[in-house]
């Protein structure tokens, strides 16, 4: 009986390194699954997930027969005592050319937090035909208690936008960060994210209300 148990012994361990291996293996890609599922969504549009680095403006000409409405909405999150606020709650726009809004960024509490600005788009398909030329989108922001600043979003819609699309629909979203070495402040910026950042001093001119 005693030599039947140890004849098994080798075969429980190398069930048991298998069994481990696999539980690893499964752990790490589920892990991994939360990135990966990131990049796919941006590079196929899904979710309306829209690049988090500057673009390129394409030099395409702009189709002046064809006028799309490209609307903006800001969302808070909980327990971030911030505001933001569009200047122009939409503009109309023909596909080709760039077009500049502004935003306010308001820290309403009473001690200085970090946060992002998260954007999605609706419809999903037209996030893969907005490209973000200068965002504040791109990196954390960092305000003081009571602290405001106004920074510029510059966009194209790429003329391959589908003819079914007259309305697109650019969402931001703030959310809360830790505070790490990529943060914008009003008085040192952050390269390609905070180039024209100013104090908030007023409502841009033009666009539609």
């Amino acid at each position: 009986m005693a030599d039947v148990v140890e004849d098994r012994s080798p075969q429980v361990r190398r069930t048991v390194v298998k069994t481990l291996v696999v539980l690893a293996g499964m752990f790490g890609f589920a892990f991994a699954l939360v990135p990966l599922y990131d990049v796919f969504c941006q590079v196929t549009g899904l979710n309306g997930k829209t690049s988090t680095s500057a673009q390129t403006l394409v030099y395409e000409g702009v189709d002046t027969e064809r006028t799309v409405t490209m609307q903006f909405v800001t969302r808070g999150s909980a327990g971030l005592p911030w505001k933001l606020e569009a200047h122009s709650r939409q503009v109309r726009v023909h596909p080709g050319q760039s077009t500049e809004v502004y935003f306010t960024f308001r820290n309403l509490g009473d001690q200085a937090l970090v946060a992002r600005a998260v954007p999605s788009v609706t419809p999903s398909p037209a996030s893969l035909h907005l490209r973000k030329l200068a965002c504040f989108c791109f990196d954390n922001q960092r305000l003081a208690p009571g602290e405001s600043f106004e920074a510029p979003l510059v966009f194209q819609l790429t003329r391959d936008l589908p003819e079914e699309i007259k309305t697109v629909t650019l969402v931001y979203t703030l959310y809360p960060q830790d505070q790490g070495p990529e943060v914008a402040t009003v008085a040192d910026g952050a390269p390609g994210s905070d180039k024209g950042r100013r104090p908030a001093s007023g409502k841009d001119p033009g666009g539609e209300a």
